[in-house]
């Protein structure tokens, strides 16, 4: 099954290597994900935003948030490259797509837990 937000053969590919510690990987990268989110809410540089934008690019493509990586992307390289003008809406975009996906990894979590 895949979907806009979450490539779920990333996923089920995870959970194979992964086994017993696939939950804590999933736990991780919520935690993780709330933490690179607020990192791109108070930089307070251009390398900061920059910094914070490929982190949470890499954590986000390596869990199968490819549209999520996606966005981080796009703002790295507008940091990166300019201009900055419209960074707000990169980064308001990134907060819609990771609500989405925080929701999705919630409910695997969820799955996991009760499988």
């Amino acid at each position: 099954m895949s979907d806009i937000h979450i490539d779920r053969k990333v996923l089920s590919d995870l959970q194979e290597v992964m086994e017993d510690g696939y939950l804590y990987l999933l736990e991780t990268f919520l935690d993780d994900s709330e933490k690179r989110l607020s990192q791109l809410h108070e930089a307070k540089n251009a390398d900061e935003l920059a910094h914070a934008a490929h982190s949470f690019k890499g954590s986000s493509s390596n869990m199968g948030a490819l549209a999520l990586a996606e966005l981080c992307r796009q703002l790295e390289d507008r940091v990166n490259n300019g201009p900055l003008q419209g960074i707000e809406d990169l980064i308001n975009q990134i907060d819609r797509e990771y609500s989405a996906v925080r929701q999705l990894y919630r409910e695997e979590r969820r799955r996991v837990s009760i499988g």
